[in-house]
């Protein structure tokens, strides 16, 4: 039987502490969280009206799936500790059933982790402008959607819901976090890219770029956190119709954007509400990832 889709929670006996654009996060203990990644879809910062089924638990899984594979390159927010041992009321059970994970209460650092594997959205923008992305120059000549001759790790602030994130400079990220941890972040994201890159290309999707949050623990250790290497976080392309000099088509709210730029629409809160195709598509594209990338799929 399937899940019930998910827009907003408000489950009893348990405060909620913070609603993202996605995630509605839930104090455990002094030590622990419990988050909710229900089935909300936000473009152009803004939180539309409509959920997508099972997004939800897509996001969860592959973020699940990562996880538990990122191990040897850096210890992650995850617990052992099962959901329902929080939750015990059995119709909240059900709505959170694979959508949910209790995680450690870390000091979350107030940057974000974006590493750049091909030339696409703001940094075409940015590359076409000044030959360079975020201040890294590049080879002069690159096309649309090329493959970069390395990785490279363009970090930015974290925004509120409705605000944009803010490309910042390596110096700037040295400035507010510090140099020995800003070096240990860079070093880090690449490395989780690297290693995903080459997961996913076997499975014939070509990561483009992603963003990696992270967290320290009471020892100062660093530790990934929140979603990682999902459709929400990154841009996952087709590998078997890449070309470069082109924009391929995405594994995410491709279609939602799309759609949404025709609408005589300001990108400014309440969004519009979508089309039961467009929300049937989108829904079917975000389960498609969880298949590829990983061989699991959610029963309808």
């Amino acid at each position: 039987m399937s899940t019930p889709t998910v827009h907003r929670t408000a489950l009893g006996g348990l405060q909620k502490i913070h609603e993202g654009k996605v995630r509605d996060i839930y104090a455990v203990d002094a030590s622990s969280m419990l988050i909710v990644t229900t089935d909300r879809l936000s473009a152009f910062d803004v939180v539309l009206p409509d959920p997508i089924p099972d997004k939800g638990q897509v996001l969860n899984r592959i973020s699940d799936f990562w996880f538990s594979r990122t191990t040897h390159i850096v210890p992650n927010h995850l617990t052992t500790r099962p959901v329902n041992e929080i939750v015990t009321d059995p119709a909240e059970q059900r709505l959170l059933e694979g959508r949910a994970v209790i995680v450690r209460k870390l000091k979350a650092l107030p940057v974000e982790a974006v590493v750049r594997g091909y030339l696409i959205g703001s940094g075409w923008k940015d590359y076409q402008n000044t030959g360079a992305v975020c201040g890294i120059k590049l080879p002069p000549g690159l096309k649309l959607a090329e493959q970069l001759p390395a990785p490279i790790f363009t970090p930015a602030t974290k925004a509120a819901v409705g605000d944009h994130d803010e490309n910042i400079s390596f110096a700037a990220m040295e400035t507010i976090v510090g140099v020995p941890l800003a070096s240990q972040i860079r070093e880090t994201a690449i490395a989780l890219y690297e290693f995903a890159a080459a997961h996913a290309r076997s499975r014939g999707i070509i990561i483009a770029d992603t963003k990696f949050e992270f967290g320290l623990d009471d020892a100062g250790k660093l530790v990934l956190i929140d979603e990682v290497l999902t459709p929400d976080s990154s841009r996952f392309w087709p590998a078997d119709t890449y070309r470069p000099g082109k924009s391929p088509p995405s594994f995410d709210k491709q279609f939602v954007r799309d759609y949404l730029e025709t609408l005589d629409w300001n990108k400014k809160a309440p969004g519009p509400k979508l089309p039961a195709d467009l929300i049937a598509r989108t829904s079917e594209k975000y389960r498609e990832a969880l298949t590829r990338l990983t061989g699991d799929s959610i029963p309808r």
